[in-house]
């Protein structure tokens, strides 16, 4: 009886040590896709809120899967804060670095890293239209060596949603940076939207931050609610606009959530955060080895209705009108 119990402990063990030895292979091998440092170049266009977050968004989405700087992931995080001239200096820094990877947020920074740099992968993030902005000829197949994710979220929607927030509105008004591709494609589809519903426009047009206080005051008393794009310029400034809408009780969409938090209404929009996240998703894909090319430029994953109910308060809208 003794022999057969050694006999049977000694099995047990020697199975055991096998499946330890199996699991140990397992975790080598999962270690081994992480051990190589891993070199990312980040380029910001400007200091802004949503920006911040497709950035944090990218960094947490990456640690979640095992990358994480100071052990197998070095970042190079460069802001250009708005300045055309850095962005020039600091894409051409990134492209003799020979990354594994280039990461742009925002339009003209991807603009920018992809002139300095044609053949290191390049991922971009919070960009509203790629295509019109030479990073990519076709969309579902890149055909240089960009791809992404865009924050193109459906502006007639958004136009809709703001004639549920005033529906006695005869006049809105639009307010956004002209030299920002994004904002001026966006400000055209949100004119054949207002049209569509009957609505009259006048649009005010800022170069910088240093604009947007005057500029809405005089838009606000022309208009009975105000449409902003998802415009890096007037993102810097949501906290004045936001004080503007409150004085003169002009409710107003803005197309990014964080936005709308910052001092807008409401919006039917997205998590910048998640955008990074989803951009970090595409990022480990060409670290295991696909390229960009084969790697098609993604929409947002989720999109959703943003109130902030504090300036609906101060500006008597109930929230069930968003509902």
């Amino acid at each position: 009886m003794m022999k057969k119990l050694t006999k049977v402990i000694s099995t047990a063990v020697a199975v055991a040590s096998i499946a330890l030895l199996a699991a140990c292979g397992k975790s080598t091998a999962k270690a081994a896709t992480t051990d190589k440092t891993i070199k990312i170049g980040i380029l910001q266009q400007i200091n802004q809120t949503a920006l911040d977050d497709a950035r944090k968004g990218f960094v947490a989405e990456l640690a979640k899967h095992g990358y994480k700087e100071g052990k197998n992931l070095k970042l190079d995080y460069l802001n250009a804060q708005g300045d055309q001239s850095n962005l020039k200096t600091m894409s051409q820094r990134l492209a003799k670095d020979k990354n594994t990877l280039n990461l742009a947020i925002a339009t003209s920074a991807a603009q920018s890293m992809q002139q300095a740099d044609s053949k290191t992968p390049l991922l971009f993030t919070a960009i509203t239209d790629p295509k019109s902005a030479g990073l990519a000829t076709n969309l579902k197949h890149p055909d240089k060596n960009a791809t992404g994710v865009t924050d193109m979220v459906n502006v007639a929607g958004q136009i809709k949603l703001l004639k549920k927030l005033v529906p006695k509105a005869k006049t809105v008004g639009l307010l956004y940076n002209a030299a920002e591709a994004n904002s001026v494609m966006q400000i055209k589809l949100a004119k054949t939207a207002l049209k569509a519903q009957g609505l009259k426009v006048v649009t005010k047009t800022v170069a910088s931050t240093n604009d947007v206080s005057q500029t809405t005051q005089v838009l606000a008393k022309q208009v009975d609610a105000i449409y902003v794009p998802a415009d890096n310029t007037v993102a810097a400034a949501m906290a004045t606009v936001g004080k503007v809408s409150v004085a003169t009780k002009t409710p107003v969409v803005a197309a990014a959530s964080t936005m709308v938090q910052a001092g807008g209404t409401a919006t039917n929009g997205i998590s910048y955060k998640e955008l990074g996240r989803q951009t970090a998703k595409m990022a480990l894909k060409i670290i295991k080895g696909k390229t960009p090319k084969q790697l098609a430029v993604e929409s947002p994953d989720k999109v959703s209705v943003v109130v902030n109910r504090n300036m609906m308060k101060k500006l008597n809208i109930p929230v069930s009108r968003v509902k």
